[in-house]
């Protein structure tokens, strides 16, 4: 899709946005065509309406053969709007033009925008090109071959340098957060840990980050038996994908590390879920999806840090050669766990991966994502990641982050008092605390192998996939984080 800033609306265009604060009268009319001036004001005047906040409406003007769709979009307040207000009003007006089968839409503002203009384009082409994201590759029939073709941004603007900024750093957004919402939708007898590795190579080729990939017997030398313990029952071997993007070679400048939990497919092991409890785990590599999406928007964008991005990617199945319940596994670091639950398995390979990314990657500083528990949902909803940290600085900055890009986070608490729950009795930990708190002892668990690095630990359990559209979101998976970190790291430049 083409995204632009025009300055004059042709006589005759296919669907128009009218975008209004709410005071029943359009600011700049002369600027739009007359039969449509004078088609929407006196729809306002026998209507009533009054562009009320998220109000939309569609009127269509027949002429001859030709069809024109105009799209009433209440802005409310425009001195209340702020970025996520203005992201969804963008994307209920986008995807109603989209559902209309526009091919040329022309979006209004009959007001001053109240963010600045970067924000502006970027929200804008994020916002479009994330609304009309389609997965439907496995659809034989009625598959959509619709596509809105540009959006043109109307406006009477002299200068145009900083929207054209934010269209391009919302393309970036967009783009590889819908790289990692393929990943994620693609089913797990296509996604195996041998292809997210290639998916990741592909990605570092077309985005310019260097990319190596472990496999088993270079693991076995490095001793990584957590992360080994959970793949071996699979027929496909685990992976340890590592990525790194040096964008500013100083040696004084730190390193930090992305860990994204990798189960590209999870059964839960032994400890059998149940039919329903499966049917969406081919969403439990959404914090690897995230990382692969966050290396390929940072390198786009050339920021000035040092990141090494790790994924151990594997599946958890179950075999006559299935790690056990009950099991005592030595992890890379030399710490030992007690197998209290072989449905707790991410952790075990996010244990090693952090431990590789701080000894062997020599990081700073420590960010893992992953789709972990189960808690995280029944705490916190579809709608909010949890984080929990040892670092409430760097925790500010990701809430700024997340302030700009509408990826809501909670901060829950690493209280130690919990950490009684992880305590084995033949072992230096479990790894379930059980049922209660189980987000908050499954980061407490995590944070005794970050070697009191700064440290972020963000559970998207419940934030991965959408089962109806929602916002900028359609069905399915949603790429959160990756905008979240590139935000993070650009405030870090």
């Amino acid at each position: 899709m083409k995204i632009d800033i025009t300055r004059k609306i042709p006589e005759y265009m296919e669907t128009i946005i009218i975008f209004q604060e709410d005071h029943g009268s359009i600011n700049n009319v002369d600027l739009l065509p007359s039969n449509i001036a004078k088609t929407v004001q006196t729809y306002i005047k026998s209507e009533g309406y009054n562009f009320a906040y998220g109000e939309i409406r569609n009127l269509t003007i027949i002429s001859g053969t030709q069809k024109q769709n105009i799209i009433l979009l209440g802005a409310g307040n425009k001195n209340e709007l702020n970025n996520e207000k203005i992201r969804k009003l963008f994307a209920s007006s986008i995807r109603l033009a989209d559902k209309l089968k526009a091919n040329q839409v022309y979006l209004f503002m009959g007001f001053i925008s109240p963010i600045n203009d970067v924000a502006l384009g970027h929200i804008l082409t994020e916002t479009a090109l994330m609304v009309t994201y389609k997965f439907n590759k496995y659809k034989s029939k009625d598959k959509s071959e619709h596509e809105i073709d540009a959006l043109h941004l109307v406006l009477s603007t002299k200068s145009t340098r900083h929207l054209n900024r934010g269209i391009v750093e919302g393309r970036i957004y967009a783009e590889t957060t819908n790289l990692a919402r393929n990943l994620v939708n693609e089913p797990a007898n296509i996604v195996t840990p041998e292809y997210l590795a290639e998916a990741a190579k592909q990605a570092a080729l077309q985005y310019s980050f260097s990319i190596e990939v472990f496999s088993q017997d270079k693991l076995k030398r490095i001793k990584m038996d957590a992360f080994l313990a959970v793949g071996r029952a699979s027929t496909h071997e685990p992976k340890l994908i590592i990525m790194r993007y040096n964008g500013n070679p100083d040696k004084k400048q730190e390193t930090l590390a992305l860990i994204g939990k990798g189960i590209t497919f999870d059964s839960g092991g032994l400890c059998l879920k149940s039919s329903q409890g499966m049917l969406n785990m081919k969403s439990d590599m959404g914090g690897a999806a995230a990382i692969i999406g966050t290396m390929c928007a940072i390198s786009a964008m050339k920021l000035k840090v040092n990141v090494v991005g790790v994924i151990a990617a594997c599946e958890n199945m179950i075999s006559g050669d299935a790690y056990h319940a009950g099991d005592i596994i030595t992890t890379m670091s030399g710490k030992t766990i007690e197998v209290v639950n072989t449905d707790a398995e991410g952790r075990l390979t996010l244990c090693d991966a952090i431990h590789y990314a701080i000894e062997k990657e020599h990081a700073d500083r420590i960010i893992d994502i992953a789709t972990l528990t189960g808690a995280a949902v029944g705490a916190l909803g579809t709608e909010i990641s949890a984080v929990i940290t040892n670092n409430y600085p760097w925790l500010e900055q990701l809430k700024i982050a997340a302030n700009f890009t509408g990826e809501n986070i909670w901060q829950l608490p690493t209280y130690e008092d919990y950490k009684e729950q992880i305590k084995s009795e033949i072992a230096d930990l479990k790894n379930s605390g059980g049922s209660f708190a189980g987000t908050i002892t499954a980061g407490l668990f995590l944070k005794e192998f970050v070697q009191d690095k700064p440290w972020l630990h963000i559970d998207i359990a419940g934030t991965a996939l959408k089962d109806r559209e929602s916002g900028i979101y359609n069905y399915g998976a949603t790429g959160v984080g990756v905008r979240l970190l590139t935000t993070l790291l650009k405030s870090m430049e």
